[in-house]
């Protein structure tokens, strides 16, 4: 997982911890979900993989600075565990319906 964040962003991590996992679109595929700590934080994109990346705080999202993906995803629920562990209110009290 560390090698593929870096090959993808730059972006150098470390104490990654599995999450959890879903079905993905493609035959027999599995999404899985971790989350790291980031050792660098200059985003720099090194392939073609990923058309952007970059970095969102809370206050960020608790204003709806950051389209997040749906609710029933695994991406969802990793941003809204790491917000909730930081924040005095929980992501889905503060966003209500707009999701």
């Amino acid at each position: 997982m560390a090698r593929e964040v870096f090959e993808e962003t730059g972006i150098e991590v470390d104490r990654i911890e599995y999450q959890s996992s879903q079905p993905w679109p493609f035959p027999a595929s599995l999404m899985l979900g971790f989350t790291a700590h980031a050792l660098t934080t200059e985003v720099r994109l090194r392939d073609e993989e990923l058309e952007d990346a970059r970095w969102f705080n809370r206050a960020d999202i608790a204003s709806n600075g950051a389209l997040l993906p749906p609710r029933q995803s695994i991406s969802y629920r990793l941003i809204e565990r790491w917000f909730d562990a930081g924040w005095d209110a929980h992501l889905r009290d503060i966003l209500g319906s707009v999701l």
